[in-house]
C-alpha cells in the first residue's frame, strides 16, 4: 500500500501563498478588449499584482471606434468602491473613463477618503476621437479629481481641454505641466505622443524634473496606450516605488507593449499586454 502525502502543516502544500499587492481601477469598460478595464486588468496582471476593478460606464466598441456609451448610476458606482476597498484594501487606485460631473466628483471623494498612491488619468476622448466626457465635468475634473491625484497622467489632447494650454513641441510641455500641476496633483506627466520625432513624455512636481523619451515605433496598433501607462504606473507604486522609478518602469512597459500591438478587425488594434511572456 502506498504511503499518503504528508499533509501536516509544514508541508509545501500547505503552506499560504503570498497575497500581491492590489490596485483598483475605476474605469469604463470597452468591448473591444484594447484599452478601459480590459486594458487595466491586463496591465496589471502582467505587472504582477491583483487588479480589482469599479466598472463606472459600458461602451459598445471596437477598433474602428466607440458606437455607444451607458453611465452607470452613482450608487452603483459607490457600491463596487466599497465593497473592495472594505473588504479587500487596495495599495493603489487608478482611475479613467468617468464619464459625467456626478460620477467624477463621486470617484474623487472615495479616492480622497482611501488615502493611497493615485493615478488619474483624465480620459476625454478615445483613440478615434469620440468623447468619453461630458464637457459639464470638466471643472469637477480641475477641482475635485485632479486634487486627489498622485500622478495625473493628461496627454497633449487633455492638457488644452483642462487648461487651455496648446503644445505644439517639447519646449511647451513644462509650460503645460506647470497649468496641470496649479489644479493640485502631486506630479504631473504630460504625454508628448502626439508630437512627431521620439516618443518623450515629461514628469514633473514642480521641483524635480524627468524626461522620458523612446523611439517612436512604427506601428499604427496603440489602442489603449493611455489607460495601459496609468495602470502600469499605478502597480509599480502598489508594489512600493517611487513615483519617478514607478514612471520609468511603467514607460518601458508600454513601449514594448506598442511594439508589440497588432491588428485587429478593420481599425486600430490593440497594444499587447502580455508582450513579456509572448
Amino acid at each position: 500500500m502506498s504511503t499518503p502525502p504528508d499533509m501536516t502543516p509544514d508541508s509545501p502544500s500547505q503552506v499560504q501563498p503570498r497575497t500581491p499587492p492590489r490596485v483598483l481601477t475605476v474605469a469604463g469598460s470597452d468591448s473591444g478588449g484594447g484599452a478601459g478595464i480590459q486594458a487595466d486588468l491586463k496591465t496589471m496582471l502582467a505587472l504582477g499584482v491583483h487588479g480589482m476593478s469599479v466598472l463606472t460606464a459600458v461602451t459598445a466598441q471596437n477598433s474602428l471606434g466607440v458606437q455607444g456609451v451607458w453611465e452607470l448610476p452613482v450608487e452603483a458606482v459607490r457600491a463596487q468602491y466599497r465593497s473592495v476597498v472594505d473588504d479587500i484594501g487596495v495599495q493603489a487606485v487608478k482611475t479613467g473613463m468617468l464619464a459625467s460631473a456626478e460620477l467624477v466628483s463621486t470617484v474623487a471623494e472615495l479616492v480622497g477618503a482611501t488615502g493611497v498612491p493615485t493615478v488619474v488619468d483624465p480620459v476625454g476622448v478615445s483613440k478615434h476621437g469620440d468623447s468619453l466626457l461630458a464637457a459639464s465635468a470638466l471643472e469637477s475634473v480641475r477641482t475635485r479629481l485632479l486634487p486627489v491625484a498622485t500622478v495625473a497622467t493628461p496627454n497633449l489632447d487633455e492638457v488644452a481641454q483642462l487648461t487651455g494650454v496648446t503644445v505644439e513641441s517639447e519646449d511647451g510641455m513644462r509650460r503645460a505641466a506647470e497649468a496641470v500641476l496649479s489644479y493640485g496633483p502631486a506630479w504631473a506627466l504630460i504625454k508628448g505622443g502626439h508630437l512627431s520625432g521620439d516618443a518623450v513624455d515629461f514628469l514633473t512636481d514642480g521641483s524635480d524634473e524627468l524626461w522620458l523619451r523612446a523611439p517612436r515605433l512604427d506601428n499604427r496598433h496603440t489602442h489603449g496606450t493611455g489607460c495601459t501607462l496609468a495602470s502600469a504606473i499605478a502597480s509599480e507604486l502598489a508594489k512600493g516605488r517611487s513615483v519617478p522609478d514607478a514612471v520609468v518602469a511603467a514607460k518601458e512597459y508600454v513601449t514594448g507593449a506598442i511594439g508589440a500591438g497588432f491588428p485587429l478587425g478593420d481599425g486600430i488594434g490593440p497594444v499587447h499586454h502580455g508582450w513579456r511572456s509572448a
